[in-house]
């Protein structure tokens, strides 16, 4: 056989990972193979493939004679949509996908050249974890790929999907990441698995009950997006990627836009009569986004706050808003931490903020507080204070109390505030107002209901609206609601060159 012909034999069983029967074993289980995945995720023809040829050193527990071209992971380059994107796939069909030390240099050389050229990189994760029989030289390649991680966070962007088993040391680089994306039924994280909960807390649990999709994206808030299947979560992948730059030095992508007619006259019947009366805040969104743009993030983790991208005008902007159809909207701890995340995400990739607020302020309760919600909603209020990007606050109807200052007020650096005329801009909610200010009032009177219902008009009469805040300057204008999209437009194209001079530090120490 000739040197050429060796060459092309290599490269055709570096193709074949762990061989014919596991590619049809992973077939079976309704799974892609990591080469297939790249395949679907790479714009055609793109992939460039780097470590091939790669092989572990290891020779404990007969590891000599089980040898594997590109030992369990394809690395490489490419384009998605036409921008350079680097992307690691494991390969379940070799070793399980498990991580050894030459796996683990095949990942940081990647990291290493994301970071030097400016360049998302994505993470398709299908492994056992840490191979066992090279002990803890493949722990050590795991803290490698970590310290990699941090040093890349709010440099590029970084997304981890999770294909198949994802357990141990091998789920903290994806919690690193930017996003997580979770394909249901087929893909899991954890920490420990069923069997060692089972030894030491003697729970039952399936792997999908204890780390599954489902569970990640609706009660830890782990995975921010999950798909159907493997094919949905990689069209995720791609679509996050066209709203956000390369890197953290690049303006927000944008697609070419017309102004017309900006109006939105939907908008003015939106918010009902009562103020107790809950809407949907995604319909004010849609209304105000250009259409079909709203990509939302974490829907259902957390869902009395809405966070996701879109776009205005043809730019990309991230959207933080209080949803009153959920818990009337309040603040809690994890929607304080969901919305904090996202705003830290935009602020590191220079994507402008839009704020809708419609809040009654944070939610009251023992577990709450026992839960540190002082120390969670502080995350959310550190976060706006210490982001640069333009951000501007539309104030539909409740902006009560602290959670007033938290959403993004001009108190805490936003650039613009806007409000409709239904705003209600107050400490609290004007019975509860009215039962301390006027308490010994109505604790006199014969009939307490009726003046406590006057006292109740008179403070809403007072502070139930936008105008004393537009009075001191804290609402830069008073607004109708069907003009919120062509104000909104401009404001934040006369945002476009803000330039915010920080004081010189390290870094802050935010409330974690």
């Amino acid at each position: 056989m000739n040197k050429r012909e060796n060459l092309l034999k290599l490269r055709d069983q570096a193709q074949l990972g762990g061989g014919i029967e596991r590619i049809a074993s992973q077939h079976k289980k309704g799974k892609l193979t990591a080469r297939e995945r790249i395949h679907f995720l790479m714009d055609e023809g793109s992939f460039e493939e780097i470590g091939a040829f790669v092989q572990h050193r290891s020779s404990d527990f007969g590891m000599e004679n089980q040898k594997f071209l590109g030992d369990g992971v394809v690395t490489g380059y490419g384009t998605i949509n036409g921008r350079l994107t680097y992307v690691f796939s494991q390969d379940f069909t070799i070793f399980g996908g498990s991580l050894s030390e030459t796996h683990a240099e095949k990942i940081c050389k990647l990291m290493d050249l994301a970071m030097k050229n400016g360049a998302p990189i994505i993470g398709l994760n299908d492994s056992g974890g840490a191979r066992i029989q090279e002990g803890v030289v493949s722990l050590g390649g795991y803290a490698d790929i970590f310290y990699r991680n941090t040093l890349a966070s709010g440099v590029i962007p970084q997304l981890s999907a999770i294909m198949g088993p994802c357990a141990g040391g091998a789920v903290y680089s994806p919690a690193i990441t930017d996003y997580i994306f979770m394909v249901e039924n087929s893909s899991y994280m954890f920490v420990t698995g069923p069997n060692v909960v089972k030894t030491v807390t003697h729970e039952e649990v399936s792997s999908e009950d204890l780390g599954g999709a489902s569970v990640h994206s609706t009660k830890s808030g782990v995975a921010h997006f999950t798909g159907a299947n493997e094919i949905e979560t990689i069209q995720q992948l791609k679509k996050i990627l066209s709203y956000v730059p390369q890197n953290c030095e690049e303006k927000v992508p944008m697609i070419p836009f017309e102004i017309g007619d900006e109006m939105r006259p939907k908008l003015i019947d939106i918010i009902p009569e009562s103020a107790n009366q809950p809407y949907d805040i995604r319909e004010v969104i849609d209304e105000v986004a250009d259409e079909n743009t709203f990509f939302e993030v974490h829907k259902n983790y957390a869902e009395n706050i809405v966070v996701g991208f879109a776009r205005l005008a043809g730019k990309s902007i991230g959207i933080v808003a209080n949803q009153p159809a959920f818990l009337a909207g309040v603040l809690d701890i994890h929607s304080s931490q969901k919305a904090a995340r996202f705003v830290r995400f935009c602020d590191c990739f220079n994507i402008p903020l839009l704020v809708f607020e419609d809040v009654p302020g944070f939610l009251p309760g023992t577990d709450q507080e026992w839960n540190a919600i002082i120390t969670n909603g502080a995350k959310l209020l550190y976060a706006f204070c210490e982001a640069t990007v333009p951000r501007i606050t539309v104030i539909t109807r409740k902006a009560y109390g602290g959670a007033y200052d938290v959403m993004n007020s001009k108190h805490i650096g936003a650039d613009m505030n806007f409000a409709w005329p239904t705003a209600e801009i107050a400490v609290m909610g004007a019975k509860g107002a009215a039962e301390i200010i006027f308490k010994r009032q109505i604790d006199a009177s014969e009939n307490k209901e009726i003046v406590l219902k006057a006292k109740e008009q008179e403070y809403a009469d007072l502070f139930a609206n936008p105008y004393r805040a537009a009075e001191r300057g804290f609402i830069d204008e008073v607004i109708l609601p069907e003009e919120t999209r062509k104000k909104l437009i401009k404001a934040f194209a006369m945002l476009e060159n803000k330039v915010a001079v920080l004081p010189k530090k390290k870094h802050g120490n935010i409330p974690l």
